[in-house]
């Protein structure tokens, strides 16, 4: 591959010990683009090819050559590829087995070989050029971050510089660095982001060879850059309405309710859910956009079991609204009818307390009232509970025109169906509808299908994972062939219940602190973990 080249001088002894010849040597300067060069041709002497390159890179212009000693070199050469054609950066005399070569631009891509030479009787014989070793110089660090921030989105921009590609960087809670995106220009989009949250960044060049070797920069300097509030659901939908068979929000586009219901507020510390932290998670890790008050009306504790137990639930349900306010979240105030059965039992207590609150909340666009949670034990639309729904709404309606009002339907809120042809004077009025999975299957869907074709407003205001009673028989396929149907019909829906108590149908573990809910599912039931996965993914 090559022919003899002797020096045109013999080296002296003084030459050989030094360490490097200095450039205008007499030693041959240029090899071939095909990569052979000079070989020994006297059958006498052997000058094997050097073996092992390898290469380090050290910086933006330096790279740092290594190589198998080959057993009596008296030096080496090492070349450098150039338009095609290797040409000799240095001679080095002495057997070493590394060089570093310097003063190379930023992000240069290159090909080098060694070569090593032996001298026999003063003259010098060469061994062919070793493999190439492709390697590059780091880029430089990038500078002038600029960023565009969004909800769950940052945009982080860098001047541009020689690279092949850019990759930005976030700072985790160990301090160290995680690359999250990679971009060809020098603007990269990092998703997934949280709202309202401060994350460090920055953004490293890397320069990749022609062997598939990257080379990285240093980071640039690190830019501290918090993300946009989420459009909270209020804020995006404004007031909801009823339009045809559907709610719909202020733009008449329709609007899907999930929503969390809570457990009775007098009880334990059911109440404790409605702190603004837990509302927070349940808004912003579960997605849900709407939180059911449940004030219990004839148990223990209820509304309507003592004056004092009245003014602690109005307080408990007022301190519910405004937490639900400043999150922009739908609240629901849940006349929570169930022992009393027939809602005109306490129909008075019923009327002074929706006045109250329809004064009050007049002017909030994120309440709906629900005026009878599950009539039950035999009274029927027809028979007393269409009455009462109507001398309620009424009464709300001299104060608020323009909210929900929910109307339960008899058997538990299961009989929609005697409500067709026969529903209430005022058009923005649903009707609710309660499932239990496990209990309630076919025959009630069919019903909701049947109603809802003939275009009645529903929302199921209250559904379980399991049976009726709220304990055992958690069923996930029957609750997902509900979620699955409702989501087709795009028909709103409320879990029961954000409690802890020691039930199926809580999304709580017993023992939750529940006025401070954790993000994720290691608090959660089985029936929390459905609902949640659900709620954030459909």
């Amino acid at each position: 591959m090559g022919i003899l080249s002797k020096l045109k001088r013999p080296l002296t002894v003084a030459l050989a010990a030094a360490a490097v010849f200095a450039a205008g040597s007499s030693l041959p300067d240029r090899a071939g683009s095909s990569g052979g060069l000079i070989t020994a041709s006297a059958a006498s002497v052997s000058v094997p090819t050097v073996t092992g390159l390898k290469s380090t890179t050290l910086g933006t212009d330096k790279v740092k050559l290594t190589w198998n000693k080959v057993s009596g070199a008296s030096g080496y050469q090492v070349f450098m590829q150039k338009n095609g054609v290797y040409t000799r950066l240095i001679s080095i005399y002495s057997n070493t087995n590394t060089y570093t070569v310097t003063g190379l631009p930023a992000a240069r891509i290159t090909n080098l070989k060694v070569r090593a030479w032996k001298t026999v009787n003063g003259t010098n014989y060469f061994g062919a050029l070793s493999a190439a070793r492709e390697t590059a110089t780091n880029p430089a660090k990038p500078t002038g971050i600029t960023s565009t921030v969004g909800v769950n989105t940052v945009k982080l921009t860098c001047k541009k510089q020689t690279c092949t590609y850019y990759r930005a960087y976030a700072m985790q809670s160990d301090g160290k660095w995680k690359g999250l995106a990679n971009s060809t220009s020098n603007t990269i989009t990092i998703s997934g982001l949280n709202a309202s949250t401060s994350y460090k960044f920055c953004v490293r060049a890397w320069q990749r060879d022609w062997s598939g070797d990257d080379h990285g920069s240093a980071l640039s300097d690190t830019v501290t850059i918090k993300t946009k509030a989420a459009a909270t659901p209020v804020a995006a939908n404004g007031r909801l309405s009823v339009k045809g068979a559907n709610i719909v929000n202020s733009k008449g586009n329709v609007f899907k309710i999930k929503g969390m219901s809570t457990h009775g507020i007098m009880w334990e510390d059911f109440r404790n859910i409605l702190s603004v932290a837990s509302l927070k998670v349940l808004r912003d890790d579960w997605k849900v956009n709407t939180i059911r008050v449940a004030m219990y009306t004839a148990e223990w504790g209820g509304y309507t079991t003592g004056s004092t137990y009245a003014a602690t639930a109005k307080a408990r349900v007022k301190a519910a609204v405004e937490n639900a306010k400043s999150l922009g979240m739908y609240v629901i105030i849940d006349w929570h009818i169930l022992s009393d059965g027939d809602p005109r039992t306490h129909q008075s207590e019923a009327v002074a307390f929706f006045k109250e609150m329809a004064n009050t909340y007049k002017g909030y666009n994120n309440v709906l009232y629900e005026i009878c949670n599950e009539p039950n034990g035999g009274v029927t639309w027809t028979g007393g509970i269409k009455s009462y729904c109507q001398t309620v709404v009424n009464t709300i309606r001299q104060y608020d025109k323009n909210a929900i009002i929910i109307c339960g339907t008899g058997t538990w809120s299961q009989d929609i169906d005697q409500v067709l042809g026969n529903r209430l004077s005022d058009s923005n009025c649903v009707y609710a509808l309660h499932f239990y999975a496990n209990t309630h299957t076919d025959w009630l869907r069919n019903r909701l299908q049947t109603c809802y074709s003939k275009g009645l407003p529903v929302l199921v205001s209250e559904f379980g994972t399991c049976d009726a009673s709220g304990n055992g028989g958690f069923n996930k396929s029957q609750t997902q062939t509900w979620l699955t149907l409702l989501d087709k019909l795009k028909v709103g829906y409320i879990n029961w219940s954000a409690s802890n108590k020691n039930e199926t149908a809580s999304a709580f573990v017993p023992g939750t602190n529940l006025k401070a809910i954790s993000a994720g599912t290691s608090q959660l039931t089985e029936s929390g973990k459905l609902v949640r996965d659900w709620y954030r993914n459909h």
